[in-house]
C-alpha cells in the first residue's frame, strides 16, 4: 500500500514538474504579443494600416493577434458591437493563457493529503507490530516513525513548489491580460478615431 502511495507522490511530482515546465515556455510575452504585431501594431495608425497588421498578426499566431485579428475584421461594425466582440474573444484567449493552471490547483491540494495517507498506513502497520521483537525498543519505533512521516514530507515538497508556481502563472496572465487589452483598446481607439464620429 505504501508502494502505491510512493508511487502516486512521484507520479504527482512529474505531471507538476511538466506543466510548471510547459506554461514556462508557453506563458512568455514574446510568444503572447510577437514582436512583429508589436511593431506593426505601433506603425498602424491610419484604415490603410490595418492591411499590415493583418497580415503580421496571420504570420505570428499567437493571443494577441487572435484579438487584433478580430477587431481588425470588425471594422465595419459599430464601435460598441465589436468592444463586444472582442471581450468575448479575449475571455477566450485568457482560458488559453490558463490552460494548465488548474492542473497545480489540484497537486496543491492532493499531494499534502497523499503524504497523510502514507504516513497514516505506516503508522498503522507499525504500532500494529508494537509488540513484536524489532519494535519492542523505543528507538526502533522512533526510527520507524521517522521514516513513515517521509510521505508527509514528500507531499508538501510537492506541494509548495505547485502553489508558487500556480500564483505566479496566474498573475502572470493576469498582467499579460492587461497588457493586450491596453494594445486593443489603442487599436480600437485610432480606428475610429480616423473614422469620424459619425461612423461608430
Amino acid at each position: 500500500m505504501e508502494i502505491a502511495v510512493y508511487t502516486l507522490l512521484g507520479l504527482t511530482s512529474v505531471i507538476g514538474l511538466g506543466v510548471i515546465l510547459w506554461r514556462a515556455w508557453v506563458l512568455r510575452w514574446s510568444e503572447v504579443a510577437p514582436p512583429a504585431i508589436a511593431a506593426a501594431l505601433a506603425e498602424c495608425r491610419t484604415p490603410a494600416d490595418v492591411a499590415t497588421l493583418r497580415e503580421a498578426c496571420q504570420n505570428n499566431p499567437s493571443s494577441l493577434g487572435r484579438l487584433l485579428l478580430s477587431a481588425a475584421n470588425h471594422l465595419d461594425w459599430p464601435k460598441a458591437e465589436n468592444i463586444s466582440s472582442l471581450e468575448t474573444a479575449a475571455r477566450r484567449e485568457i482560458v488559453r493563457l490558463e490552460r494548465g493552471l488548474v492542473v497545480l490547483e489540484i497537486i496543491v491540494g492532493i499531494a499534502p493529503l497523499l503524504g497523510l495517507v502514507g504516513t497514516i498506513i505506516g503508522m498503522m502497520a507499525v504500532f500494529s507490530g508494537i509488540g513484536e521483537a524489532e519494535l519492542s525498543n523505543a528507538s526502533h519505533l522512533a526510527q520507524g516513525i521517522s521514516v513513515i512521516l517521509k510521505t508527509t514530507l514528500i507531499g508538501l515538497l510537492i506541494a509548495i513548489p505547485a502553489l508558487i508556481f500556480w500564483g505566479y502563472y496566474s498573475k502572470k496572465v493576469e498582467v499579460f491580460a492587461v497588457e493586450m487589452e491596453a494594445m486593443c483598446d489603442e487599436f480600437i481607439r485610432r480606428q475610429y478615431a480616423e473614422k469620424g464620429p459619425d461612423k461608430k
